[in-house]
């Protein structure tokens, strides 16, 4: 085999390496690259507007055989500057033949066009694909994180008409509806009100099984005083007024109150029965208390020990705070959840306790009697009448417990629902997708750059192969490891 037929294998790696060692260029090659970079960016300044021209420098590092193409569109373009001798008057065409020649010297653009494309092999073109990667990848991600947040928009609206159905609204003006619902709460609370009077017999054994009259307070006092305020509950007096703090069902839904920064009193004040005036003088300001001018009656005058009850005096108590029921005590004894609850686990209480009479009144053993031989003594113990004093427990807690009135009542007292997880999902989803889109878009803004990367450095490639086949009498050389293979 000749040598001529035996191929030159290169790994492009080490082609720099290879082409020093073969003295194809010198070892300090690079200290020559500086003068021809600034000799480039002098010579491209001045050019003429060419379509090849520019197509040509668009997008690519500006080698040797560039500068070669460059000269041979020079030569049409600055044709007229062609004197007999066949040189070029041009300063553009002597500033790119000069740049040429200074390549040419020593081989350093050989040198070069293999920094180039070992430099576009290992770390442009793989970077370029990778960010391409990156960005499919993330925008694969934000798909399928739209995908799971429309899930779960299904969901929580499923589970939201399911809430709506309870508490017997459309769902439509959300915050109007609860409210409306909200204010049928009281007629609810006075309905289960009406039916603890029933409990009366079954409170009353109780008590007197447990010796304490007073037991099953909350129950006893609905009994009688109905769903009073919790002010009454405590006082065992009606307040005066009551100051109920408004529901607060959001910002969407609150309204500016008007508070007047004067306290006017009127003309009068009413202390009770009858009314005093306050009237002033005009010339001084100062209070009149009387049609005339009395005498101040002597200290020493005046008996002490009248009683009140003498005097004609009627002193009203003003109850606690000044007979006002703010906060808790302005709710009602069913509403307030403290006291809700209390009258709730009086009722499984009492539940218990007639469910236990019923066992030992059904029950054959003398040993399980003895335990309630006590309520033996209590008219009215046989079993029919405490099945039905059981029967009036449990309606009332059946009552009291309706999951419609246990929504309701939350959401009086907890009205700042996460009502917008629907819409901050929705939000979340376009958001999701607008990122999909975002991502996918800069993936494609990159594949141009890539595809002329590559057609760029697959020219150099051949470009470098050929020069080199050249040197070696034509002889086949392959760049191992090259464009190729990436």
């Amino acid at each position: 085999m000749d040598e001529q037929d035996i191929p030159i294998d290169i790994h492009t790696g080490k082609l720099q390496e290879w082409l020093v060692s073969r003295r194809v260029v010198g070892k300090d090659w690079h200290k020559a690259i500086p003068d021809i970079r600034n000799k480039i960016n002098n010579a491209i300044r001045d050019m003429p507007a060419h379509e090849e021209l520019v197509k040509l420098l668009s997008g690519a590092h500006i080698n040797y055989f560039h500068c070669l193409k460059i000269v041979e569109i020079l030569k049409m373009t600055e044709a007229d500057t062609k004197n007999v001798f066949g040189r070029y008057g041009s300063q553009r065409m002597k500033d790119w033949q000069d740049v040429v020649r200074s390549y040419e010297k020593d081989s350093v653009y050989l040198a070069e066009a293999a920094q180039i494309l070992v430099r576009n092999i290992t770390f442009e073109i793989p970077s370029l694909k990778k960010q391409i990667a990156k960005f499919e990848q993330l925008s694969e991600e934000s798909t399928k994180k739209a995908k799971d947040m429309s899930k779960s928009q299904n969901a929580i609206r499923s589970e939201f008409n399911t809430l709506c159905q309870q508490l017997g609204i459309k769902g439509e003006k959300i915050r109007a509806e609860l409210k409306e619902k909200v204010e049928q709460l009281p007629k609810l609370y006075d309905e289960i009100a009406s039916k603890v009077s029933s409990l009366d017999k079954a409170v009353n054994l109780y008590g007197e099984y447990c010796k304490n009259r007073n037991c099953l307070e909350i129950i006893r006092h609905v009994a009688v005083a109905g769903n009073s305020t919790v002010y009454e509950f405590l006082y065992s007096e009606a307040p005066l007024s009551i100051e109920e703090t408004p529901i607060d069902f959001g910002p969407e839904e609150d309204t500016a109150q008007e508070v007047s920064q004067e306290i006017d009193f009127g003309e009068a004040i009413d202390f009770g029965e009858g009314e005093i005036t306050l009237q002033t003088d005009g010339a001084n300001g100062a209070i009149d208390w009387g049609e005339g001018n009395e005498t101040v009656t002597d200290p020493a005058e005046i008996n002490f020990d009248i009683s009140l009850e003498e005097s004609g005096i009627v002193v009203e108590g003003g109850g606690q705070s000044g007979g006002v029921a703010r906060g808790e005590e302005a709710l009602s004894v069913l509403d307030a959840p403290k006291y809700r609850d209390q009258f709730i686990d009086e009722l499984m209480e009492l539940e218990a306790f007639l469910k236990m009479r019923l066992y030992e009144l059904t029950t054959a053993s003398e040993s399980s009697m003895i335990s309630l031989s006590l309520l033996d003594e209590i008219a009215g113990q046989d079993t029919n009448t405490i099945q039905q004093m059981i029967v009036n427990v449990e309606v009332v807690l059946a009552n009291t417990m309706q999951p419609q009135l246990q929504y309701l009542h939350q959401v009086k007292h907890s009205p700042r629902q996460k009502l917008t997880a629907i819409d901050k999902l929705k939000e979340n989803e376009n958001l999701s997708k607008e990122k999909s889109v975002k991502y996918l878009e800069q993936a494609a803004s990159l594949r141009p750059d890539l595809a002329k990367a590559i057609s760029h450095t697959k020219i150099l490639q051949q470009q470098i192969e050929t020069d080199i086949s050249k040197r070696y009498k034509n002889r086949v050389v392959n760049l191992m490891g090259g464009i190729n293979t990436i």
